[in-house]
């Protein structure tokens, strides 16, 4: 970045490269270190961490595991506050748990014991499972045929977790059993979930028959101590009943009726119906209470199945098959390829996308560093093109690896999108140090040729295009998140292709950014149009800084969304001992080396002291009246659980998926989305509004993204039951809305 530290004394690219290299190391660690807890990413384990369950394999084998011996192993799960996972039914949306055992020949496992699951209420709806800490038994039966000293045991399991977004997960875990060794570590665990395991029930003179509304229980021969008490009902077949609609229930003496809703869009119709009852309870941690489990006789015959409305394929896709799915479809895309034509339209979206980069506020400060190399190689047309190619290197090159780190990531299983380095609080933190210290030097607080040795300072006059270089990685970094018209679909596309044609999307994006500067590095014209150096470079120079700091502002108030106002302040506080140990730097005497040290102790100290709240996460403002005044809209936060249950009440949905450091969102959301004709029109149509924050990692957003061929933002989707989802152009007009509203 030889321009951007004038004049006089010339920077040292070697202080450049390791200020960037600092740089991406804090942005991408987090998304590294985030890597290893991945759910995918677990490989010959028995514990599997993540933010939202922490997953263990425990084995019970008090007797040893030798031949004709039965051991216990399972899986168990130890869930976040507000998470939870499913029953073998999970209920009107989820997944059960599926574990896959690979063992040694002459073993064998057996179905999971599954404990008495739970109700989570969700609106209208309602799912079976399991919160808190729940243990997921599986019996080993060992023939006579195995030998060996140990019992090799290895797993695969996948899940789903959800809150109000869902998350699906998997894992692998080993472990090895003595033979003629006691396993009981775990014995009170596993005790426990053999407790609340529901008890086999004689199904005696129980019955149940079902009219075309409603499923009707007859039960008799339950325990006693439940007598009068109100009794919850689990049917092991999905499907059949409403969880979530309200249901009727009453004692005759001994036996127990009930009415259910009946589901007329069943999948099955059992002769024989098992269920699960337990005492209905509030919600709690792990398991339900002990129940009973019982197979009734369906008396008589079942009505018929109603046709599926135009509703209920999209309702089902949006809560099971996004999450579920996703990772199946993206593996499917991956090796899927396209024609030439579309790879073609591809390339030519990322052409002009990357053009267009150029005119995002974002980018500006950087382009400015630029007009000071123009200014200082006016006449000198072998340096101008020198320069421009490397600068032109350093976008195309940074374009490439962002995207194969994009690659990589999604491939071992992490939810990311485009534009995810700035979902890193410390990369934003460290992009403010660097914009900071940039504008400081620009503006004349401290020169780089007085604060270092005049070796370190002469590499930088014989490197100028090393700096030109690194100014293109710094463009990319802070420049690939503003996506531009023409670039959404493209790069959605591009995350769907095989590594090489994705790669060639990617570098192609890289080049139209560089394109404009690269031309005109290369057209003598331009240079001819400037004026010579002199010095009113210097005054130039100076005024350059105020667009560094500019950028500084915004993206501390990124941070601000990302974390809160105290790592706002924490960071402030950083810059400005920063800035006081530059400036000591450049003093002479005593007074640099006390100042300087104590500034530098200082600003070690801070960074250990304050750097936890920079990085910490908002909470996340409350909703209520208040908001929505301020907003003056009825936006609500997003999550598929809340545009599922819309859809069902009949109402369209428009979702904005936006973010704190996109500028195209941020000048949408105040203009087209602010419009008070297209809210009237909104309000007209009973369309709900949900807004999808991007600004932290999100990966139920990123799924949602996939789901809708998108990998960056802003993207506007309008959906409506029974018709295909509208993308809107990420450029909104309010003639755009109003068209699309005209056509529900």
């Amino acid at each position: 970045m030889h321009s951007l530290l004038l004049p006089l004394r010339l920077p040292a690219a070697r202080i450049v490269r390791r200020l960037l290299g600092c740089l991406l190391l804090a942005g991408w660690l987090p998304w590294a270190a985030q890597a290893q807890g991945l759910p995918g990413a677990a490989t010959g384990q028995s514990v599997l961490q993540t933010e939202q369950v922490r997953a263990e394999l425990l084995a019970h084998a008090p007797a040893g595991a030798a031949p004709g011996q039965q051991v216990w192993v399972g899986l168990k799960f130890s869930h976040a506050p507000q998470w939870h996972s499913y029953w073998k039914n999970s209920g009107d949306s989820g997944l059960p748990t599926s574990l896959q055992w690979t063992l040694p020949p002459g073993v064998s496992a057996g179905p999971i014991a599954w404990p008495t699951p739970r109700k989570f209420a969700l609106g209208k709806l309602a799912n079976y499972g399991y919160d808190g800490t729940v243990l997921l038994p599986v019996p080993l039966h060992i023939g006579p045929d195995f030998t060996g000293a140990q019992l090799n045991v290895q797993l695969h399991a996948s899940w789903l977790v959800c809150r109000k977004e869902c998350i699906p997960g998997e894992g692998q875990f080993s472990l090895s059993l003595p033979v003629h060794g006691s396993t009981a570590l775990h014995a009170q665990t596993f005790a426990a979930a053999f407790a609340a395991a529901p008890q086999e029930q004689s199904a005696a003179a129980s019955s149940v028959r079902a009219d075309a509304d409603f499923l009707h229980l007859s039960l008799d021969g339950l325990p006693a101590a439940w007598l009068g008490r109100t009794l919850e009902l689990f049917p092991e077949t999905g499907g059949l009943i409403t969880p979530g609609s309200p249901w009727t229930q009453a004692w005759d003496g001994p036996r127990w009726s009930a009415q259910v809703p009946l589901s007329p869009y069943r999948s099955e119709s059992p002769s024989l119906l098992p269920m699960v009852l337990t005492l209905a309870n509030p919600p709690g941690t792990g398991a339900g209470s002990p129940g009973v489990r019982m197979e009734v006789p369906m008396q008589g015959s079942w009505p018929a199945v109603a046709a599926l409305p135009a509703a209920v394929p999209d309702a089902l896709t949006l809560a099971l098959q996004a999450n579920a799915e996703r990772a199946a479809a993206q593996a499917a895309a991956a090796n899927a390829s396209v024609s030439w034509s579309i790879f073609g339209l591809a390339l030519l979206g990322a052409l002009l996308g990357g053009m267009i980069l150029n005119l995002m506020p974002c980018v500006f400060p950087v382009l400015t560093i630029k007009v000071l190399a123009f200014a200082r190689h006016a006449e000198d047309r072998r340096a101008h093109r020198l320069n421009g190619l490397a600068y032109s290197a350093g976008v195309l090159l940074s374009f490439v690896a962002l995207g194969g780190l994009l690659l990589a990531l999604r491939a071992g299983g992490e939810q990311l999108g485009w534009g995810f380095q700035l979902q890193s609080p410390a990369l934003v933190a460290a992009l403010v140090l660097l914009f900071s210290l940039i504008g400081l030097n620009l503006a004349g607080v401290f020169d780089f040729g007085r604060i270092l040795p005049s070796r370190l300072s002469a590499l930088s006059a014989k490197n100028p295009n090393t700096d030109a270089f690194l100014t293109g990685v710094l463009a990319t970094a802070i420049a690939s998140p503003c996506t531009a018209p023409f670039m959404g679909a493209s790069l959605g596309l591009a995350i769907g292709l095989p590594p090489l044609q994705a790669l060639a999307v990617f570098a192609v994006l890289g080049l139209g950014m560089a394109l404009p500067y690269l031309l005109a590095s290369w057209v003598p014209a331009v240079a001819r149009a400037l004026p010579r150096p002199g010095p009113w470079m210097l005054t130039l120079r100076q005024f350059m800084a105020f667009p560094m700091f500019a950028t500084v502002v915004w993206l501390l108030w990124v941070l601000g969304q990302q974390s809160s106002i105290h790592g706002v302040a924490a960071l402030l506080l950083l810059v400005v001992v920063l800035a006081l140990l530059l400036w000591a730097l450049g003093l002479s005497g005593r007074s640099r080396t006390a100042l300087a040290s104590l500034s530098l102790l200082g600003l070690l100290w801070l960074g250990w002291a304050l750097g936890p709240h920079i990085t910490r996460q908002a909470l996340a403002a409350p909703a209520g009246p208040a908001a929505a005044a301020s907003d003056q809209t009825t936006w609500e936060a997003w999550s598929p659980q809340r545009q599922l249950e819309l859809l069902a009440q009949g109402r369209p949905v428009f979702v904005d998926f936006t973010a704190a450091w996109c500028v195209t969102c941020l000048y949408n959301k105040h203009n087209a989305l602010a419009d008070a004709s297209v809210l009237r029109s909104m309000a007209a149509h009973n369309v709900a509004l949900l807004r999808a924050d991007w600004t932290r990692h999100d990966p139920a957003i990123t799924a949602e993204l996939a789901r809708l061929g998108r990998s960056g933002i802003p993207v506007y989707a309008l959906h409506q039951n029974g018709k295909p989802t509208v993308l809107l152009s990420e450029l909104l007009s309010a003639q755009e809305i109003h068209a699309a509203l005209a056509r529900l």
